[in-house]
This record gives structure tokens, C-alpha cells and sequence, in this order.
């Protein structure tokens, strides 16, 4: 019932103006009737006393008549043209998943044992619930304490997650300490290339008061907003070592306890949402979830919220009430109307043209004249892109697109790979230039293919997909070496082996013919697969410490 009346108080027209079409539809009715009224046109001319002897038969009751449902469909009409409204729209991108980096704590701290089995364990086990929460939202993860690395990019890959999340232990950070204000500052800048905003979670049982200053800027700055979820208790426990036993200073075990009141006066410093873990339940796990959501509605409906047109609602009953026109005796002449209607609603450019005009080849320009089709009524030509693109018809597609990356992809996609560069090409975006060097690479134009991943990554760094492909390229141009006989028919063709096979394009089969280059390519990822006989975790300490520039540390035993 409250919530009938909150709707009822937000009602309201949205364009308030088409209101005035319920005039003519009063009108109408008043002007029929005053026409059929016989006592009316007697009345000048017949005494009173006399027209009521006279009046035999007259209907006293109010009787329906075509007038009276032309009226009705008028002012239905009317009204839901006002665009009528009581609720908000959602936002554009509330459907997609907002992204979400968790960045774990990895200080020695995060070892101890108040919490089952340890701190650390515990923030893994609420990452796997908060995946599972998210339904496949694209999840970054990231691994912090000195310094601050990347541990996956965004993915919507949870099994993935999880298996890193699994491998992360304090002992793989170069640099001790706890520096949230850096790690604030690099994932932002990871974050500031999605195209809505994001949260950045923070898994940690302590809080830098230096870092203070930074989050309450990072939450007014209105783009990815940090949340801060500690784990511990205020009794605090023992640290656990490496060898399974407890750290110890001076003959006694030293003791991790989480402080509540600088983790509430870090939030109030801040202004960023912070809360201690839920040991027996996962409602901590709800609140991120929550936070993540109201905060991509807050940004995304601040000063874009738009009413939900509810007008709509009218249009079934309006489509009823039309169908009695076709009752004996209530016919209304619209069919010519209808028809000059339609005429009116194509295209210029579909008017001028002829009737059998042929259909457009796939190879047509984007700026090319389409031909008027009876669909371009209810759907634009990306919606009907989408629709052929959905059902696998990518030629096809490539010829409805309007939009030039969905256009370069669908040619990407039917093979028209040089077409699909000029597509890529109006875009000016590192995933356009990412795709330009695919396009490239399926034509054998292995130079150029790598100049456009190389500004991919300008525009977006630490990108994984543009790092191992220009990676590919480099390798295939090394391995390119001239013939002493070129043959001419072979020298226009590309290598035996796309390059997108291993990166880019996997559904596609590779391509028969010499074997040379695959069976090189395949030596050296047999060669890499030896080569890896380590655990993620060891994999992720050397990365990280290469990263810091100590180089790889040494490999345990085994």
C-alpha cells in the first residue's frame, strides 16, 4: 500500500502538452450531438407544448455510437502521447555487471589465526562467495602490502579467480609493509578505462591513517569507489609461519589484533564505507554487493535519471477499441490515411529509389545508400544487425551495421578482414586499435598488426590479450625469413598458421599448407610447458618480484 502511494505521488505527464488532443474528443462528441438534436432545430419553429406531442420515439438514453469510440480512442490517445509516469527509468548500464577489484592485504598479519584457519583464508573464502553473488560480473583481483600488482585483469571468469585467489600468500610480496594509499592509486587507474564506474573492495585487517586523505578524495572524485571489509577480531592470535608453526619474538608469539576504533575513525576520516567481516554468515559479503550496486545507480542516475514513459500501458486496450471499426455500420474510411501514412514514414533516400532495386553486395560502404526495407519501421539498422549477427549471418550483418565497431566486427567475422580494418579505423579507442591489429594479423601484415597493439597498450596498459599477441607478432617477424626461390602464387598468401589462432580467434580452424612455422610455434609451447614446474603461487612471487625489479627469487626445493 506505501508503495502504491509513492508511486501515486510521482505521477505525472511527461509531455503534458499532448493533453490538449481530449478537446477535440470532447468536442466531437458535443458537436455530433448537437447535430442529431431534433427537439434543438424545431425549437424556433414549433411552440414547446407542441414539440413534446410531436417528439414520438425519443431516446432518452445515452446510446453508443461510433462518435463515442472515435472520442475514446482520441483521448486515450491523447494520454499516453503525455507520456504518463510514476517511476524512474533504470539507468543505461545498470544491466551490465559494474566491475568490481578486490585487492588483498598480503601483510604478514593476515597469517593470524584468530579468524579459522587464518585471516587470509578467510578473505578467500569471501571472495568465493562474493563471486558467486556476482553472476558473472567482471571481477579484477589484485595483491598488495609494499607495493601493489595486478594479480587477473577483469574477467567474468570465476573459476579463474578463485584458483588465484587460492594461490595468494603474504610470502610473494617483494616489499613488506602495508601502503593502501598506492595500492588505491593504481588499480583507479586500471579502472578509469571501463566505461562505467567501479568499486574497489579492500580485503585487510588494518588500515594506513595515512591513506586517509587519499580514499576521501578517490570517494568525491564520483568514479571507482573504495570499500574496506577487515577481517580479525579484537582479541587478536598468533601468527602462523611458513614451516606450520608460530612466528616468535624474544621467546614469545607475537600477537595480530584488530583495532575497531581506527578502523572506524579511518571511515570517518575517509568517507568510504567500512565494515568488519561476519564470521557465522555472509552478510558482509552482501553489503560489498550492495555498495557496488548503489554505487554504479548513483553515478549513472545522478544527472541523467529520466521518468519511464508508462504510456505504453494504453496501447493494447487503444488496439482493442480499433478493432470495433470494422463492425457492420462503424466502419471509418482509413485505409487511404494508412497509406499515405506508411509512404511518408520511409526514408527520402528509400522513396527515390526503385522498387527492384538489387540487393546491397557485403562488400557495400558504410556511408553507402541502404535500401528501404519494410523492417527499417520497427528496428534501426543496428538493432537488425544485431538480429543477423545473433543468428550467424555476419555477411549480412556487415551490411546493416551503422555502428563501426559492431560493423568491423561482423566483417572480422565473415572473413572481410580488410574491410573490417576501415571499419576499426573511424574508432578511436585502444579495443579498436586491438582490433585492427586481429584484422591485420588474419591478412599477414604482421608490422602493422604490431604498431596497432603497441597503441593499444599506450591507451591501456598491462592489457594481456594486446601483450601476448604483439608478443606473437614479434616473434613471427623474427622467424620470418626471405626465400632463395620466392614463388609468386605463394608469396600473396599468409602463413600456415593465423596468428589469432593461439590469441585472438580461437573458433577459428587454422589453415592448411606449410608446416615450418606451426611446428616452430608448437616447439616453443612445449618448451614453455616444461619449463613450468611450479605452483601459482611460486609463479605469482616471481612475477611480482620481477615486477618490483629484484628479479626472481629462488626456487624452493623440492
Amino acid at each position: 500500500m506505501l508503495a502504491w502511494l509513492d508511486s501515486l505521488s510521482h505521477f505525472h505527464f511527461l509531455r503534458p502538452w499532448w493533453l490538449l488532443g481530449l478537446l477535440p474528443a470532447a468536442l466531437l462528441v458535443w458537436a455530433v450531438r448537437r447535430r442529431g438534436d431534433v427537439r434543438r432545430r424545431w425549437r424556433e419553429t414549433i411552440a414547446p407544448h407542441l414539440l413534446d406531442a410531436l417528439m414520438l420515439g425519443e431516446r432518452r438514453r445515452l446510446a453508443l455510437r461510433p462518435v463515442h469510440l472515435t472520442a475514446l480512442l482520441l483521448a486515450l490517445g491523447a494520454v499516453a502521447l503525455a507520456g504518463p509516469s510514476w517511476r524512474q527509468e533504470r539507468p543505461p548500464f545498470l544491466d551490465d555487471k559494474a566491475p568490481l577489484a578486490i585487492a588483498v592485504d598480503l601483510s604478514p598479519s593476515m597469517d593470524s589465526v584468530d579468524v579459522t584457519p587464518t585471516r587470509l583464508e578467510r578473505a578467500k573464502l569471501k571472495i568465493k562467495a562474493l563471486l558467486a553473488r556476482r553472476d558473472g560480473g567482471r571481477t579484477a583481483l589484485y595483491a598488495y602490502a609494499g607495493s601493489t600488482h595486478m594479480v587477473l585483469p577483469l574477467t567474468d571468469d570465476a573459476s579463474l579467480l578463485q584458483t588465484f585467489a587460492d594461490a595468494l600468500q603474504t610470502r610473494i610480496m617483494p616489499v613488506p609493509g602495508r601502503d593502501m594509499a598506492q595500492a588505491l592509486r593504481v588499480i583507479d587507474a586500471d579502472l578509469k578505462h571501463e566505461p562505467v564506474p567501479g568499486t574497489i573492495l579492500f580485503l585487510t585487517d588494518a588500515v594506513d591513517p595515512a591513506a586517509a586523505a587519499a580514499f576521501r578524495a578517490q570517494a568525491d572524485s564520483g568514479r571507482s569507489q573504495p570499500v574496506v571489509l577487515a577481517l580479525g577480531t579484537a582479541q587478536g592470535g598468533p601468527l602462523r609461519n611458513a614451516a606450520g608453526g608460530f612466528v616468535e619474538q624474544d621467546g614469545a608469539r607475537v600477537f595480530a589484533r584488530l583495532d575497531e576504533a581506527a578502523l572506524k575513525r579511518f571511515g570517518d576520516d575517509s568517507d568510504v564505507p567500512v565494515a568488519t567481516f561476519t564470521p557465522g554468515s555472509d552478510d558482509d559479503v552482501a553489503w560489498v554487493q550492495r555498495h557496488v550496486q548503489s554505487h554504479l545507480e548513483r553515478i549513472q542516475a545522478g544527472d541523467r535519471a529520466r521518468w519511464k514513459d508508462e504510456g505504453w500501458w494504453l496501447v493494447p486496450p487503444i488496439a482493442l477499441l480499433a478493432m470495433l471499426w470494422f463492425r457492420k455500420g462503424w466502419a471509418v474510411r482509413w485505409s487511404a490515411g494508412l497509406l499515405l501514412a506508411l509512404a511518408f514514414a520511409a526514408p527520402p533516400e528509400a522513396r527515390a529509389q526503385s522498387s527492384t532495386q538489387s540487393a546491397t553486395p557485403a562488400s557495400t560502404p558504410a556511408d553507402a545508400v541502404r535500401p528501404w526495407r519494410f523492417a527499417d519501421l520497427w528496428l534501426t539498422h543496428d538493432q537488425q544487425g544485431r538480429r543477423a549477427f545473433e543468428q550467424g549471418d555476419f555477411a549480412r550483418a556487415a551490411t546493416l551495421f551503422d555502428d563501426p565497431m559492431w560493423r568491423g566486427v561482423a566483417q572480422y567475422r565473415a572473413g572481410q578482414y580488410a574491410q573490417a580494418v576501415q571499419s576499426f579505423a573511424l574508432v578511436d579507442s585502444a579495443q579498436a586499435d586491438y582490433n585492427q591489429g586481429n584484422a591485420l594479423a588474419r591478412q599477414g601484415q604482421y608490422q602493422q598488426a604490431a604498431a596497432r597493439y603497441r597503441q593499444a597498450l599506450r591507451r591501456q596498459p598491462q592489457w594481456p590479450a594486446a601483450t601476448a599477441n604483439l608478443a606473437l607478432m614479434e616473434k613471427l617477424l623474427a622467424q620470418q625469413i626471405p626465400r632463395q626461390k620466392p614463388d609468386p602464387d605463394d608469396e600473396e598468401e599468409p602463413p600456415d598458421l593465423p596468428p589469432d589462432e593461439i590469441k585472438y580467434d580461437a573458433a577459428k580452424p587454422p589453415e592448411s599448407g606449410g608446416k615450418s612455422l606451426q611446428v616452430g610455434l608448437t616447439q616453443d609451447v612445449e618448451m614453455w610447458m616444461r619449463a613450468i614446474q611450479t605452483t601459482p603461487t611460486d609463479l605469482l612471487q616471481r612475477k611480482f618480484a620481477l615486477q618490483q625489479g629484484q628479479g626472481a627469487p629462488a626456487q624452493a626445493p623440492r
